[in-house]
């Protein structure tokens, strides 16, 4: 980590894309999960034809909090400089971070879940909070540790606000 205290991410190859892995981004929900279609583990899947601009990874895994939180947290990540993909759920309930892959065995925090597994819909779709970047489009994923410390100060602001909990 350099002295300005802003996590290094993986150096991008030849499409944007970090070495080894691919793009991916949020479940909506367990019941947006279809026959056919993992809810974690081993590599690439299509989503029916109904929708094949969205492609299931496991690349990357998914913290969801609750709307206000986690627009909270992407305002303390932005200022930090450190706020990778951000997604908002389709009903506007949740806001979702994609978080490098493993994230989802050790994660244990009040007021949030992570799931393995994400779905990445097109750069152009109007719920991205923090879309993916650059010519390439590729998406970044918010370091863990530091998402974590961002959610606690996030809950602690809310909460001395009179807005929480939530």
């Amino acid at each position: 980590m350099p002295a300005t205290g802003v996590p290094q991410y993986r150096r991008l190859v030849a499409g944007g894309m970090p070495a080894a892995a691919a793009p991916a981004l949020l479940p909506e929900s367990a019941d947006d999960r279809g026959p056919g279609r993992p809810s974690s583990g081993g590599g690439l899947s299509r989503r029916p034809a109904a929708d094949p601009d969205r492609v299931l990874v496991a690349a990357y895994d998914t913290v969801t909090v609750a709307l206000r939180h986690g627009l909270e947290a992407v305002d303390i990540l932005r200022l930090r400089r450190a706020c990778g993909a951000v997604l908002q759920s389709r009903n506007g309930a949740t806001v979702s971070f994609l978080v490098p892959p493993g994230t989802s065995a050790t994660w244990h925090l009040p007021g949030s879940s992570c799931t393995a597994g994400a779905q990445l819909p097109p750069a152009t779709d109007p719920r991205w909070v923090m879309p993916p970047a650059g010519s390439e489009c590729a998406v970044r994923p918010t370091d863990a540790w530091v998402l974590r410390s961002a959610l606690c100060e996030a809950a602690c602001t809310l909460t001395a606000g009179g807005l929480g909990p939530f």
